[in-house]
């Protein structure tokens, strides 16, 4: 009887392991369908912008100006994101550019609606379009002038170490003229003419 159940613990521990290994199995595959899906959406809404952008009225306008801002957000945030992981001094940079994103968050959903109603309606208020217009440009040129301060900061930063390296080149190059290598074939020379007068030596009486 000792070998039957020891044989019917065994294989209860290997189905035990094998439906833990199943659940893993699963729950992998959910949790890689559910990202599959979402980039999916990601890039079917991003496709949908695209193709209404390419309307030439009302709408198509406030569509550009939706993929305009976003593209200027998105860029500007990157920008910011990288000055971080270089460890600049920002100061509020990062805050300012969080505070950009939401308003533009608030004003792509606002061209959207826009957009939609001027999809479905013949009658289009131009001078909402304007005002829609005019926040976006000026959060567009609020990223730019960002961006713009970061790029000067950047090459302000490549400039200095620029000018530490040509400096150092200077004066290796100076001190190789000063200093002009030696002829391995001489330095052996001299080593063996002081060998050779060293054995030419008398001895000292010790």
């Amino acid at each position: 009887m000792a070998p039957i159940g020891e044989f019917l613990a065994i294989v209860m521990v290997i189905l035990l392991f094998l439906l833990l290994l199943g659940a893993a199995g699963v729950y992998l595959l959910v949790k890689a369908g559910k990202k599959a899906t979402k980039k999916a959406r990601k890039v079917t809404k991003r496709v949908v912008s695209h193709v209404a952008a390419m309307d030439p009225g009302a709408a198509g306008e406030a569509e550009r100006l939706r993929l305009d801002l976003r593209r200027e957000v998105s860029i500007t945030r990157q920008a910011v994101d990288a000055a971080l992981r270089d460890r600049w001094g920002l100061g509020e940079l990062p805050q300012l550019v969080a505070e950009i994103a939401a308003h533009a968050e608030q004003l792509d959903g606002q061209l959207g609606m826009y957009a939609q109603q001027s999809r479905v309606s013949a009658y289009v208020d131009h001078a909402s379009l304007a005002r829609l217009r005019e926040h976006q440009a000026k959060l567009t040129t609020a990223c730019a002038r960002i961006r713009a301060d970061l790029i000067n900061d950047q090459m302000a930063h490549s400039a200095t170490g620029i000018e530490e390296i040509q400096g150092r080149t200077d004066l290796e190059i100076e001190a190789r003229r000063q200093a002009p290598a030696l002829d391995p074939l001489d330095q052996i020379d001299e080593l063996y003419r002081r060998t050779m007068i060293d054995r030419a030596r008398p001895e000292e009486p010790r």
